[in-house]
Parts: structure tokens; sequence; C-alpha cells
């Protein structure tokens, strides 16, 4: 069961990056999931917190870059996880899934406490103080997969999967053009999260060989 729940996470999680994307014309958002914005400010609040966190580790975005094997800017990352946990929420709280504080600790205990857990979050781009949210939308979506699969075997895990996709992929994210395009057909050759990236520059470019992509926060 355990091993099930952990492929939902990975599974829901590798499919965010394919997702469509448009432009956006409302001055100030860095994107819009369905009717929720993302402001700028609230971006560069949650990046200036994230590098902080980064720094206290004495890791730089670079060695993290590498070890993502991506050339995403940090605002590129961090609001590439802000949107989608807004999005995995909202498409949850539409099918009437809930979850609880409760589960949420359960969770952080059954990863090795906070502290781990603060390390796989930084890991993945997400501020801490979204950690919450992020592990909410992560039990969510699990919630979803197996309300859709309606049991715990391989069927219906692929069942509740391929659901909770479709779902997630009717789910618009509206992203502002100053962070580039997503990235619709990743692959070896040009892994990023976005592409053409304008101002970013960099964000377009592939990224070189690296480290093993560290693992997902897991239940």
């Amino acid at each position: 069961m355990k091993s099930t729940r952990v492929r939902v996470i990975l599974a829901v999680a590798a499919a965010g990056v394919a997702l469509t994307a448009c432009s956006p014309n409302q001055i100030g958002a860095a994107a819009i999931v369905g009717g929720e914005r993302i402001s700028s400010g609230e971006l560069e609040r949650n990046v200036r917190e994230y590098e902080a966190a980064l720094a206290a580790v004495g890791v730089s975005y670079s060695q993290l870059q590498q070890q993502l094997q991506i050339q995403d800017s940090v605002s590129q990352l961090v609001l590439y996880q802000l949107a989608n946990a807004k999005r995995k929420a909202q498409v949850a709280a539409g099918k009437g899934i809930t979850t609880t504080d409760g589960e949420i600790d359960q969770l952080i205990a059954s990863q090795g406490g906070q502290e781990k857990l603060d390390q796989q979050l930084l890991q993945r781009g997400v501020a801490l103080s979204q950690g919450r949210d992020y592990l909410r939308a992560e039990v969510l979506i699990n919630k979803l997969v197996a309300k859709y699969g309606g049991g715990t075997d391989e069927a219906a895990f692929e069942r509740g999967s391929e659901q909770a996709k479709k779902d997630l992929e009717a789910m618009t994210i509206t992203w502002n053009p100053r962070y580039g395009e997503l990235n619709d057909n990743p692959s070896q050759e040009q892994p990023n999260i976005f592409v053409d990236a304008g101002r970013f520059g960099a964000a377009g470019a592939p990224a070189a060989p690296a480290a093993e992509q560290p693992e997902t926060p897991q239940q």
C-alpha cells in the first residue's frame, strides 16, 4: 500500500510538467491558476525566503540546479511549485476531497519529522512557509486517485492516476511570459520546466548532465 501511495505522488508530479499554459495580461500576476492569482509580490516573498533557507543549510542554487538537471531560475522553480500546489488543491476541492491537519502531521512523521522533510521540500523548490500547503495538495491528490481507482491494486492505481491526470490537465495555469513558456515536451536534451525564458535567458538552454534527481516527499 505504501509503495502505491509513493507512485501516486511521483506519477502526478511528473504529469505536471507536461500541462499546457498561456500568457496572462493581468499586470502584477506571476501566474493565474484557475481563477486564483499568484501575484508577483507573493512570488518574490517566496523566492527570498527560499534563497535564505538554502543559504542557511549551506546549499547554493547552482548546486540544486545540477541535482535537478535543470537551468530554470529560482523564480521559475518556486513559481512552478506554487502554481502546481494550488492547482492540485483546487482540483481536489472541486471533487469534494478534503484533508485534515492531522493527516498532514501524519505524513510529516512518516517522513522522519519536519527537519528531514524540510530538506526534501527545499530540494523541490518549495519555500518552507508553503510546506504544509504543498503537502496538503499531495495528500488531496492521493485521495482523489484512490477515489477514482476504487481499490488498492495496480489496476485501481492506474485507473485513478489516469483520471486525476485528466483533471489536472483541465485546470488551466496562465503563466506570465516573463517566466517563459512551459516545456510541454521535457526530454533528456531539454529537461527544463520552462523554455524561451526571455529576460531569464538561461532557462531555455539545455542543462548539462548532473547527479540523479532527489526524491519527492513521499508517503
